[in-house]
C-alpha cells in the first residue's frame, strides 16, 4: 500500500515537473519574439536617425533609441500606445480653458477643422471655423 502511494506521487510530481519546463520554454519562446521585436523597432529607429529623418539631432536620436531598446529588453513596457498618450496630452493642452474655448480645443484636436505647418517648421496651426449664431436684436419700435 505505501509502494502505490508513492508511485503516485511520483507520477504526479513528474507531471508537474513537464508542466513547468513546458511553460517555462513557452514564456522562454514568448520572451524571444519581444526581444527580436525590441531589435526590429529598434533597427528602425536606428535608421531614422541615420537618415536625419527624426526631429531630433541625431546623437539625442540614438541614445532615445538604444533607452528604449534597453526598456524592451529588461522587460519594462515599451510606451506602445502611442495613440493614447496623444490623445491624453491633447487633453490637457485644454484643460486650462473655459468651457466654450475647451470644446472648439477638443474638438480641434480631435481633427476637425484644417491643420497646417509642422513641428519642424515650428508649430502646427489648427483652425476650426465655427458660425457664431446670435440671437436676433429685437427691432426697436418707435413710441407713439
Amino acid at each position: 500500500m505505501n509502494t502505490a502511494r508513492f508511485n503516485v506521487s511520483s507520477s504526479i510530481r513528474t507531471l508537474l515537473a513537464l508542466a513547468a519546463a513546458a511553460a517555462s520554454s513557452s514564456a522562454f519562446a514568448a520572451g524571444s519574439a519581444a526581444s527580436a521585436e525590441a531589435n526590429a523597432r529598434y533597427q528602425q529607429e536606428k535608421a531614422v536617425c541615420l537618415s536625419g529623418q527624426s526631429n531630433q539631432d541625431r546623437a539625442t536620436c540614438l541614445r532615445e533609441a538604444g533607452a528604449a531598446l534597453a526598456l524592451a529588453q529588461s522587460g519594462q513596457k515599451v510606451q506602445d500606445d502611442a495613440s493614447a498618450t496623444l490623445a491624453r496630452n491633447a487633453t490637457k493642452r485644454c484643460d486650462g480653458l473655459p468651457d466654450p474655448d475647451r470644446q472648439a480645443c477638443m474638438a480641434r484636436m480631435q481633427g476637425k477643422g484644417s491643420t497646417s505647418g509642422s513641428v519642424a517648421g515650428g508649430g502646427i496651426y489648427r483652425e476650426l471655423v465655427t458660425p457664431d449664431v446670435a440671437a436676433p436684436a429685437a427691432s426697436a419700435m418707435p413710441a407713439r
